[in-house]
């Protein structure tokens, strides 16, 4: 094993449904009081079959299928977690999340805190968030800002598989409620993952963001799907050489603004990217702290967003690409950023 061809550590292709199907496993398996309900989650496998096998395993009592009613089923969870269960909680999409959010903010949220710490509530909300395609302006929100405005709630934003799987697992084993936002157009794509993060232990704790890419003259912020879009306009700009440093969010709240505070004084420069609308933002929110802390004093010119158009969501595919961050909106806005 010590020769020279010996082979690195073993790294596996891994897309992020089956991450995400691991994670849940790994977690029905270590701890009898988790349980998964939500529609089709147990004999159809999962709208997005992330419970695939599951039902099978874990049986109905584990692995329970709801009616069609968010407020319902969410309810229910939120009163299993105050009577000791861990309930993960599955919307088919988050704009459905509509539907139970008071369960979500009046019931889990705030319940701790109202009764003094006495009622821990240990649940997690889960499911696709943000824009998927072509299922036009009732599907394709992003609730990070929603969420991420309520104190008493965590909640995690993945990109990678190995983000899923940790901050999954993080969160189920979190005694505050957690809203874990997926990404529907990245549960089919393949990512890398170490042994390390195959191992039945690994979890990312909640709350620290990664730097997917050391650079020097610009920082680039983003979480969910967009952080992929900023490594591509980083690859874009090298090219030219512009040298970015992309941060992966993971989570929104709370949110690590240390390590965006320590890369914006090394590149003096500032571009927030992420998929939902820009009022009241996450990046609104990223720019807001950097202007109140001690990050401000190195930046050389204004912090620069990137967000989804200020629209519903249209359905029609041109109108839709024009209504998400894209590429070549991040290499513009760098570029804007750095007065090129």
């Amino acid at each position: 094993s010590g020769s020279p061809l010996s082979p690195p550590a073993a790294v596996s292709q891994v897309t992020v449904r089956d991450a995400l199907n691991q994670a849940l496993d790994e977690e029905l398996e270590r701890d009898e009081r988790v349980f998964l309900l939500g529609e089709e989650v147990a004999q159809y496998d999962g709208a997005y079959k992330i419970s695939r096998g599951l039902w099978k395993k874990y049986g109905d009592k584990r692995v329970i299928d709801t009616p069609i009613s968010e407020m319902g089923f969410t309810g229910i969870a939120v009163g299993a977690a105050m009577a000791g269960l861990r309930p993960v909680c599955e919307f088919m999409t988050f704009n459905f999340s509509m539907q139970a959010i008071d369960q979500v903010i009046n019931s889990a949220a705030k319940t701790c805190y109202m009764s003094a710490g006495s009622i821990p509530v240990p649940i997690v909300f889960r499911g696709p968030n943000g824009a998927s395609a072509g299922v036009a302006a009732q599907h394709s929100q992003c609730f990070a800002a929603w969420y991420g405005h309520c104190p008493g709630l965590k909640v995690v934003s993945p990109w990678s598989s190995e983000d899923a799987k940790g901050l999954l697992k993080a969160s189920i084993r979190d005694d505050n409620p957690v809203v874990v936002l997926e990404s529907e157009l990245l549960y089919g794509v393949p990512f890398e993952m170490s042994e390390q993060a195959q191992s039945k232990e690994f979890v990312i704790p909640i709350g620290k963001a990664k730097i997917e890419k050391q650079g020097t003259h610009v920082t680039l912020v983003a979480h969910s799907r967009p952080v992929g879009h900023c490594l591509e306009a980083a690859a874009v700009l090298s090219k030219e050489g512009v040298e970015c440093e992309v941060i992966n969010l993971r989570t929104i709240r709370p949110m690590d603004i240390e390590t965006v505070e320590a890369s914006v004084a090394k590149t003096n420069h500032l571009v927030t990217v992420e998929g939902g609308w820009p009022q009241f933002g996450v990046g609104a929110e990223i720019c807001a702290r950097i202007m109140e802390g001690p990050a401000f004093n190195y930046l050389d010119a204004p912090a620069v967003r990137v967000t989804g158009a200020d629209v519903p969501m249209p359905y029609a595919k041109i109108l839709e690409d024009n209504s998400i961050p894209q590429v070549k909106d991040i290499v513009f806005a760098v570029k804007k950023a750095l007065n090129i």
